[in-house]
């Protein structure tokens, strides 16, 4: 019989399940062993970020270069500006909503007391350059490998990032799980877990609704450009939303959202452009998660934040989302970086952000492949193109 194969979403819920669960059981000198990988890990995720930034950006942005003029610039500028919006949308519900919902303090009142478990022990590896650097040197390698008509530095980097999304496919994610048992086991063997879970539960309610405003929102926007029904649009985008809710991979969704988008009257040209680079560059759900997580945790650990501090977060974000796509949980991971350096994230509350957003991870996906639908129908006719009607219903047509 072949072995049951979960996807990421069924480990994490199971991996949280059974922390919780082992965690108010099992002597404490079993939870300091999980705690003792999760001290390990946590020291790999460091040394690994930066390497994730410059392997993963500078091969996006390197071939995004490749493909120059009107309709590039403006599907950038128009994937950039809607995720920039979903960032401050987020922060702006989150401010005025959330301090209702969290407690302040409740992270402090988690990793504090006398009775806080320990690792055993761990090992120091110190990352190569800092986040910033390695960032500045994706987006130089990425622009050289655009203007240069040597193909060997871009080879290079192609390597480079097939073997920084083998590390990230075949170590970070399968151990994700466990590192995030751990840090459950901790929280139950505390005592603390169940009021923080129904704190996300709450946040994970709002993420929701918001993601259901943005959809709309976008849909409306494109549907006044086109002089089309936005409702119509967006229901013929749906086959697109669920492969995205089943598969977590825009990449992966990138036929349908193809074959929807034309359904919606998108000339072929555009579509064929716009769809496969949105799906690098749009990542305004994963946005949206990002932010409303990030600011419900500063929330929870009692701490201070203010407009300029989100808005140096939500830019240099919409910038590092580039990494995230065809990777598995590659928008949290290649978020880690500025939730360290702007943000100041402690490890357990990467790892509390690594568990929020996989939770919704489906959610995210459908929203930002839904979204593409939207950006090319508003290039399209910015572009001049004729509208064609949009077709009735969802149903995917097989193209050649």
């Amino acid at each position: 019989m072949k072995a049951l194969r979960l996807s990421l979403l069924p480990r994490i819920i199971i991996a949280i399940a059974l922390g919780i669960g082992l965690g108010l059981i099992v002597p404490d000198g079993v939870t300091r062993l999980f705690l003792t990988f999760n001290a390990i890990f946590s020291q790999f995720l460091d040394f690994a970020i930066p390497l994730i930034i410059v392997a993963l950006v500078a091969e996006a942005i390197g071939s995004i270069g490749h493909s120059a003029g009107k309709m590039l610039l403006l599907t950038v500028a128009i994937a950039y500006g809607s995720t920039v919006f979903s960032g401050y949308l987020a922060y702006f519900t989150g401010n005025a909503i959330f301090p209702q919902l969290i407690e302040a303090g409740q992270v402090d009142q988690l990793q504090a007391g006398p009775e806080a478990l320990t690792p055993y022990f761990t090992i120091a590896m110190p990352p190569v350059m800092g986040v910033m650097t390695a960032l500045i040197l994706a987006f130089v390698l990425g622009l050289g490998v655009a203007h240069l008509e040597s193909t060997a530095l871009k080879n290079v980097i192609i390597d480079v990032k097939d073997i920084v999304s083998g590390v990230i496919e075949k170590v970070i994610i399968p151990l994700l799980p466990l590192y995030i048992l751990g840090i459950f086991m901790e929280m139950a063997s505390s005592g603390k877990v169940v009021g923080v879970l129904m704190v996300f539960i709450k946040i994970i309610g709002v993420i929701f609704v918001l993601h259901i405003f943005l959809l709309l929102l976008q849909f409306t926007i494109a549907g006044l450009v086109q002089g089309k029904n936005p409702i119509r649009l967006l229901i013929n985008m749906l086959p697109a939303y669920f492969t995205a809710l089943g598969t977590a991979s825009s990449a992966a969704t990138i036929p349908v959202t193809l074959a929807q988008a034309k359904k919606n009257g998108v000339s072929d040209g555009v579509a064929s452009f716009t769809v496969p680079l949105c799906a690098t560059i749009h990542l305004a759900g994963s946005t949206l998660k990002i932010v409303s997580c990030a600011l419900a945790l500063i929330l929870m650990r009692g701490g201070t934040y203010d407009l300029g501090m989100f808005t140096h977060f939500i830019l240099l974000l919409g910038v590092t989302m580039v990494a995230a796509p065809g990777v598995p949980g590659g928008a949290i991971m290649a978020a880690l970086a500025i939730l360290q350096s702007i943000l100041g994230f402690t490890v357990e509350e990467q790892a509390l952000m690594i568990s929020l957003y996989i939770t919704m991870d489906s959610f995210g996906t459908a929203c930002n492949v839904t979204g593409d639908g939207a950006i090319a129908l508003v290039v399209d006719k910015l572009l001049g193109h004729k509208a064609r009607p949009a077709q009735e219903g969802g149903e995917v047509r097989d193209r050649e």
